[in-house]
């Protein structure tokens, strides 16, 4: 990375100077975002940074942290505990969440950070007039409504989401939602977004930081009961890596507790709404927020 910064809230007295950090990231918008935004306080903290933002796949990620290949990424909780430490069974609670995986990550070689408020996960969404005509706010009240309004509750959603035990089948058994098969359309991800928009079905399975979330002003649904796993978004390095350098926990600490769904859906949209660069995006944002100051 490349950027001319120099500290501005974070990085004062450049604690990093002389490291050489890799970051990486996934290859999706909100983690190539987040790869960015790390990269750019470490610049801002004096190290040299290479960027390997993007590797294809959640477990190439990792495993380039883990085997040391990469220092450091923004990894999701719920990620960690359920596809790469193998429980089927989330923890409803985010704290525990994130200690379980913090606790057992240790025994790889890696250490989890504070995480943020970002959660990435599943909800229901519809668009403002349905949510007017129906006043539902929570997945208790669509629940309600399907069992005394079925025909009202239709649902568009992604073929994984429709056949996942922490998807549909489990959302429908933990809020006893009567919803029959009629009711539920498969489409590709893009398109329920759209369809949700339109009104074409009630409510459609989003993400709760994707970008389009604000773009087609679509009200989500709270997952009143805990239902759906916790996937809070947390600063993920190489213990060899903290062992050397652990002031990059105090770098990335005041950026952690800014990162919230709401910072991460307009973070989203100008980049999958307004066509910019994600690169361009984090700087942008880290310049808004006096995180940093790009030189002259």
């Amino acid at each position: 990375m490349t950027d001319d910064v120099r500290p501005g809230t974070v990085g004062r007295g450049e604690p990093l100077k002389g490291a050489a950090l890799t970051v990486t990231s996934k290859s999706f918008t909100e983690s190539l975002v987040l790869g960015a935004i790390m990269g750019i306080a470490f610049q801002a903290a004096g190290a040299d940074v290479l960027d390997r933002t993007g590797i294809q796949g959640s477990i190439g990620a990792r495993e380039a942290v883990r085997t040391g290949d990469a220092d450091a990424m923004y990894e999701y909780t719920g990620t960690a505990w359920i596809t790469y430490l193998g429980h089927s069974e989330p923890l409803t609670d985010p704290r525990r969440q994130w200690e379980a995986v913090r606790d057992a990550d240790a025994k790889e070689g890696l250490t989890w950070l504070e995480p943020a408020a970002l959660n990435n996960t599943y909800a229901l969404a519809m668009n403002k007039a349905n949510a007017e005509k129906y006043g539902t706010r929570t997945l208790s009240d669509v629940a309600a409504l399907s069992r005394s309004d079925p025909g009202a509750v239709t649902l568009c959603v992604e073929s994984e989401f429709a056949n996942r035990a922490d998807g549909l089948p489990g959302m429908q058994e933990a809020y006893g939602m009567r919803l029959p098969a009629g009711n539920r359309t498969q489409m590709d991800t893009g398109i329920v977004y759209t369809q949700a928009s339109k009104g074409s079905c009630t409510y459609g399975e989003v993400y709760t930081t994707d970008g389009r979330i604000s773009s087609m002003d679509l009200v989500v649904m709270e997952d009143d009961r805990k239902f759906f796993p916790n996937y809070n978004a947390t600063p993920m390095i190489n213990s060899d890596t903290y062992r050397r350098h652990p002031e990059v926990a105090e770098v990335l600490a005041p950026i952690t507790r800014k990162l919230d769904n709401d910072v991460a859906r307009t973070l989203n949209a100008r980049v999958d709404v307004d066509g910019q660069d994600p690169h361009q995006v984090a700087l942008e944002w880290m310049v808004e927020q006096g995180f940093v100051v790009e030189e002259d």
